[in-house]
């Protein structure tokens, strides 16, 4: 089985990699770190799985592995992430990937979720998965825009107002707005008490980054 890896942090792709490599039922056959990337080292390759960052500099790994999907039915999709929310999940699931991983998961994870992908690429797994249909089926946490969600990740890494704007390409007062509109539906004031609240709703995991290998 082929495998591509797309990251765009190097050390998550090299102990991805090592952990592949372990593995004798896999071969790696090339490493991406944008959409632009793994695009076209998808259709050199033509990987039986892509391991897929949520996350790339140029792009969604959504979106990427959505249009991964329409072109190939066989892919096996392996969504990666460092914030494993409820929206994240279901955008995983809508997009048609095999499986979703969260980036503090340990790498031989990663790899059971590769070789599931591999042999049902149609069979959607999570771990938390019906637990997070009870709560979409019976939502009693905060309801967040998308928009709010995207803000409230970028508030996760670590972003201030001015690189969240420069991001999301909106202007700072109305990144301001969503700041606050979050703060409020999560009854925080800050951010460290917005972020334990999203914890604590399923909008985020406790998102440590993977050391993978």
């Amino acid at each position: 089985m082929s495998v591509m890896l797309v990251d765009d942090h190097e050390l998550i792709r090299q102990g991805l990699r090592r952990a592949f490599e372990r593995d004798a039922g896999f071969t790696v056959v090339g490493e991406a770190a944008t959409v632009a990337e793994a695009a076209k080292l998808a259709e050199a390759t033509q990987p039986t799985v892509a391991v897929i960052d949520i996350r790339l500099p140029d792009g969604s790994g959504l979106e990427l592995a959505q249009k991964l999907r329409e072109t190939r039915g066989d892919i096996g999709l392996v969504i990666l992430t460092m914030y494993a929310g409820d929206d994240h999940l279901f955008g995983a699931l809508d997009a048609g990937a095999s499986a979703f991983v969260p980036k503090s998961s340990p790498s031989d994870d990663v790899v059971a979720a590769a070789r599931h992908a591999a042999a049902t690429p149609s069979a959607f797994v999570a771990d938390g998965l019906a637990e997070a249909m009870q709560r979409r089926l019976h939502p009693t946490g905060p309801q967040l825009t998308r928009r709010e969600r995207e803000v409230l990740d970028l508030l996760a890494d670590g972003l201030g107002v001015s690189s969240i704007a420069r991001k999301l390409y909106i202007s700072e007062s109305t990144t301001k707005t969503h700041v606050s509109k979050l703060y409020d539906k999560l009854n925080a004031s800050n951010r460290a008490q917005a972020i334990m609240a999203a914890v604590r709703a399923g909008l985020l995991s406790n998102g440590e980054e993977a050391q993978p290998g």
